[in-house]
């Protein structure tokens, strides 16, 4: 039986030793409980719908679809869900993709257990919480040109090492549009080269390798 008075946790991730850490630190605190431990996206939004529980610890990369997507497909049920993005990748693109979604708080699985602890009691509360670096760096972008879809298409097959006519045939698209698309990435990204346009997309969570 549930303790009505305990904020009622949900971990979501594909890693057994992230779920014992969590578990660990919910269990150390008499405020919290543990009520499922789901291990990709599908399993999380069922859970979800049979635990209902009061905050949702969510990683960004899972083998069937990414947090954000399970994000928004348990919001679409329940938009009230409390979600809390936890994650190793720290890209200012990616942070605005889980916020877009509905997440409240995207912390790096770096943070200290107590920070943790903290920002799932505030969640609870109602609260939205930002780290100052994620917000810093979010507001390093803030005013930047973002990458129509077709870009971004581009840019991840150039991180895959397509050369120009590559891409081209693959998009069936002339090799000119394929450069022009290049040329406004690599503006838009302030990058000097191809190469360094994918390394921004990567760190900025644009794209993934």
């Amino acid at each position: 039986m549930t303790d009505p008075l305990r904020i009622r946790v949900l971990t979501v991730d594909d890693h057994p030793l992230m779920h014992e850490g969590l578990a660990a630190v919910i269990k150390n605190h008499p405020d919290l409980e543990l009520v499922g431990e789901a291990f990709n996206g599908q399993e999380a939004v069922e859970l979800f719908r049979a635990r209902k529980p009061d905050v949702t610890l969510m990683d960004l990369r899972l083998p069937d679809m990414s947090g954000i997507e399970a994000t928004a497909m348990i919001r679409s049920e329940a938009p009230g869900a409390r979600i809390i993005i936890l994650t190793t990748f720290a890209g200012d693109v990616e942070v605005r993709r889980a916020l877009d979604a509905g997440a409240r708080s995207y912390l790096l699985k770096s943070t200290r257990s107590k920070d943790i602890v903290r920002v799932i009691r505030e969640v609870y509360a109602g609260k939205k919480s930002i780290p100052s670096e994620i917000a810093a760096q979010l507001a390093d972008y803030c005013g930047d040109d973002v990458l129509t879809a077709r870009e971004i298409e581009v840019l991840q097959l150039v991180a895959a090492g397509n050369r120009n006519r590559d891409v081209a045939e693959k998009l069936s698209v002339a090799e000119d549009t394929v450069k022009s698309h290049i040329s406004h990435i690599m503006e838009k990204l302030n990058a000097s080269d191809r190469t360094q346009a994918v390394a921004i997309g990567v760190r900025r969570g644009i794209i993934q390798l």
